[in-house]
């Protein structure tokens, strides 16, 4: 199982956010590289990136970091925030960006996920983000009408990567993950699943970790790790077991 560490980013800087509301922001520094650096030193060999700034504008805000975060970090990095057209998705792509995260083109516009999907073979990673079992999109800005569970099926089929999966109730607040709705997408959907949303400490990484083989690919965590609450070599051991 991989264990992601996230580094979100709002003007620049490294914060997190509290159920996904901007206004709700925690900074934790000013250096997304020297933090992504610090990572690889723990043992981290994937980084998950989020531009904040992008996801709401529709289009990139942090693209220089990004840049930075990607020429300096040994491993693989993965990408989401305001990625929505063809052009953005090759332009990370050329930049070595390992897998691009798609979140709300998803949901309207799903035939570009698919080209992108067949286009870039194992580089495309769904975002499916729940706000009481039902998808969240525009930053988490608005709730649709359409299921999580029904929403990750259109794409079984598509040539995507695997699903990102948020409970957006948790997500910054430390709460643990929602281990049932994760397992539960994970056992109805053909499609590998990365759990994100609230992970508080070790325990979340072990019960994850025991499901591996039902389809959990990999969890991401960000304020336990920025809190102290996670050691972050002692939980990619602990997901090297799985």
């Amino acid at each position: 199982m991989i264990v992601f560490p996230a580094i979100d980013l709002k003007n620049g800087q490294v914060v997190r956010l509290a159920e996904g509301d901007m206004d709700r922001a925690t900074i934790y520094g000013d250096d997304p590289v020297a933090q992504a650096l610090t990572f690889a030193e723990a043992g981290a060999e994937h980084l998950h990136v989020v531009d904040l700034d992008g996801a709401f504008a529709g289009e990139s805000r942090n693209r220089e970091v990004v840049e930075r975060i990607v020429e300096a970090f040994p491993g693989y990095v993965q990408l989401g925030g305001g990625i929505r057209n063809p052009e953005a998705v090759e332009g990370w792509f050329d930049l070595g960006v390992a897998r691009v995260v798609i979140g709300s083109a998803a949901l309207k516009d799903p035939e570009f996920v698919k080209d992108m999907a067949r286009e870039y073979e194992g580089g495309i990673v769904v975002a499916v983000d729940a706000k009481d079992g039902m998808v969240a999109t525009e930053g988490w800005a608005e709730v649709s009408d359409v299921s999580v569970v029904d929403l990750a099926r259109r794409f079984e089929d598509a040539g995507v990567a695997s699903l990102l999966f948020t409970d957006i109730g948790r997500d910054g607040l430390l709460k643990g993950v929602n281990i049932d709705a994760t397992l539960d997408l994970a056992r109805r959907v053909d499609l590998p699943v990365i759990a994100s949303g609230g992970v508080k400490g070790l325990d979340d990484i072990h019960v994850l970790s025991l499901h591996a083989r039902e389809g959990i690919e990999g969890v991401i965590t960000g304020r336990a790790l920025y809190d102290g609450r996670l050691d972050l070599a002692a939980a990619l051991a602990m997901a090297a077991r799985a």
